[in-house]
């Protein structure tokens, strides 16, 4: 799914220069627990999270996940903006909860993150 789908369906707003609206995003994850995302992340996803911190984009660049989304109009500082920008993560915000974001999100096809198997 390219990522303008999914920044038009959780009319979320851009908070990286490096915004590619052609990137394509294999699949979706969320958690608070950024162990959960280092155990069951995929490289390509989408991380949704209302945990607004550096752990957040550290997460990110060590599962591969090319984009996270901040849920709930959270918006991170700008330093948490440069390190995504350096690790070329794209940073997305949203005004709806997680519940919301995910719901839309897998109506309009995008598949999770198995938390179920460890299986690629």
């Amino acid at each position: 799914m390219k990522l303008k789908e999914i920044k038009e369906v959780l009319e979320a707003d851009v908070l990286t220069d490096n915004y590619d609206p052609e990137m394509e995003i294999a699949l979706g994850c969320s958690s608070d627990l950024m162990s959960d995302i280092l155990a069951f992340g995929k490289p390509d996803s989408i991380l949704l999270t209302s945990l607004n911190n550096i752990q957040a984009i550290n997460t990110a660049n060590v599962a591969d996940i090319k984009v996270v989304c901040f849920v709930q109009s959270k918006i991170p500082n700008e330093m948490i903006i440069k390190l995504a920008e350096r690790d070329d993560i794209i940073v997305l915000s949203t005004k709806l909860t997680m519940f919301v974001s995910c719901g839309k999100l897998y109506s309009i096809g995008l598949e999770g993150c198995s938390y179920l198997t460890f299986e690629e």
